[in-house]
């Protein structure tokens, strides 16, 4: 069977109902015998109660004649001899009445016959002698005699408080042991039929409980073959259904984690490409300086000096490139360490606020600073922070005209930075932060396209909230929230 599963847990569940069915049944057979026996020895005790009593008031009617022995009685007694004449008949059974030297009469379907002691079973000593001692009995033992199952009942007949005979009264089992088995096989074929349901219902609760399990290994198996968008299908407000949401969740992660990955890959790719550009040219252009010197090609000395110039240029820019991606690698790397302290982000601004206006003189732009405190204590890396404004304030100066503005202020532990530059377009505002990014203005021909990216994730690691609005022809505004 290729469900082992739902194969075990029928067979579990069938094993469990039979051994129960078993045990339900024996316990009931055994307590339905017991009672059953009780019931006939309280009938049998009650009849014989009765016709002892009964013989006993015949009894008492013949006090006046003292002399007669209860094996001896005459026919002029004729309420008594026909009373034991149909005793049989009045108590639906054999009744016997033995005297106080165990000799017994016997009224009905055995005849009227004397016994003598030997031939009485071996019990009915034992019985008679509890009578005359004034106990209601029971035995089993004179079935052989009577040559049937046989419950016998003896109870006490009295006269004037003493007991004077033995009335043992005969009642077959058969009947009782015809209602056991009446019982049994009713009980047998009630069991057999809730077995077959019960069974039926395992065999349908088994495939219920295995169907989201075959589900669930389907959906594992085309999640460890790369379709991560597969989903379980299964709902349930169970175990197995909390389970399926672990896997549908786990698929939805999957999927987020290749596309992730197929970016990451994409942008490792650019990376590549983007960096091999931006190393091509400037070594390009310090080859061909360095050739067209040595071979002598310019010899003029201005001309010469505009070469070195040029060599210099390009040097400082593959300097500037290569110090951002060092700075680059070491923010997004983890285990780099920066130095986080409790430092002013007043003092900081104050710094970046000076450095500033030295750059934006050349462009005659005038800086407005406005804060709303002279002290504003955050944690982070002075060095850093002072870098990621430096980043923004110079992309700022550079985008803009020349006799603009840029201002900066600090309100409520936020800082903004805002241009009266060209902008930046809407489709382009996703991507500003991306490494290798930059416009082609003429103001940025001399970027690395990296400073965003550096600002990004020293904003990243100090988990400053970084938010941007541009319009091409308001400006930028970068805000800052520590």
């Amino acid at each position: 069977m290729k469900n082992k599963i739902a194969f075990r847990l029928i067979l579990y569940f069938s094993a469990t109902l039979l051994l129960f069915s078993i045990s339900i049944g024996s316990v009931f057979m055994m307590l339905f015998k017991v009672h059953t026996i009780e019931l006939q020895k309280s009938e049998l005790e009650n009849r014989a109660t009765t016709i002892a009593a009964t013989v006993s008031e015949l009894l008492n009617d013949t006090r006046n004649n003292p002399g007669m022995r209860m094996g001896m009685m005459s026919g002029g007694q004729g309420g008594y001899m026909a009373y034991l004449r149909f005793l049989d008949d009045i108590a639906m059974a054999d009744v016997w009445i033995v005297d106080e030297n165990l000799e017994l009469i016997t009224i009905g379907h055995m005849g009227i016959q004397s016994f003598n002691y030997a031939d009485l079973p071996k019990d009915a000593e034992t019985v008679v002698k509890e009578v005359f001692q004034g106990s209601t009995t029971f035995s089993e033992g004179f079935s052989d005699l009577l040559e049937t199952p046989t419950l016998t009942v003896g109870t006490p007949i009295q006269q004037d408080g003493k007991v004077i005979g033995a009335l043992l009264l005969h009642s077959p089992v058969n009947g009782i042991h015809d209602a056991i088995d009446q019982g049994f096989q009713i009980l047998a074929i009630s069991v057999s039929i809730a077995l077959v349901l019960s069974i039926i219902l395992s065999i349908l609760l088994a495939i219920s409980f295995t169907r989201p399990l075959k589900k669930m290994k389907n959906s594992t198996v085309q999640l460890a073959g790369g379709d991560y968008s597969v989903k379980t299908g299964v709902h349930s407000k169970d175990e197995i259904g909390a389970l399926a949401s672990a896997i549908d969740t786990l698929s939805e992660q999957l999927e987020v984690a290749s596309k992730e990955s197929d970016h990451l890959m994409k942008l490792r790719r650019d990376f590549v490409a983007n960096i091999s550009h931006e190393l091509r040219t400037p070594v390009t252009v310090i080859r061909g300086s360095l050739e067209a010197l040595c071979d002598e090609v310019v010899v003029d000395s201005e001309q010469i000096k505009n070469y070195y110039r040029q060599m210099l240029n390009e040097s400082i820019f593959l300097q500037r490139l290569v110090d951002d991606l060092l700075d680059l690698s070491r923010l997004q790397n983890i285990d780099f360490k920066i130095e986080m302290q409790e430092l002013n982000l007043c003092d900081v601004l104050n710094d970046v606020v000076r450095s500033a206006r030295n750059i934006a003189s050349g462009k005659n732009i005038e800086i407005q600073y406005k804060q709303d405190s002279l002290l504003c204590m955050v944690v982070g890396d002075y060095g850093r922070i002072r870098q990621m404004l430096m980043i923004i304030l110079d992309n700022a100066i550079k985008f803009s005209s020349e006799n603009s503005m840029v201002s900066i202020s600090l309100q409520n532990r936020e800082i903004s930075i805002r241009d009266s530059g060209v902008g930046i377009p809407q489709e382009d505002l996703p991507f500003i932060f991306d490494r290798f990014y930059k416009s082609k203005s003429e103001q940025n021909k001399n970027g690395t396209g990296l400073g965003l990216s550096i600002a990004k994730q020293i904003a990243e690691r100090h988990h400053i909230q970084v938010s941007v609005n541009s319009s091409q022809i308001v400006g930028t505004e970068f805000r800052f929230r520590f």
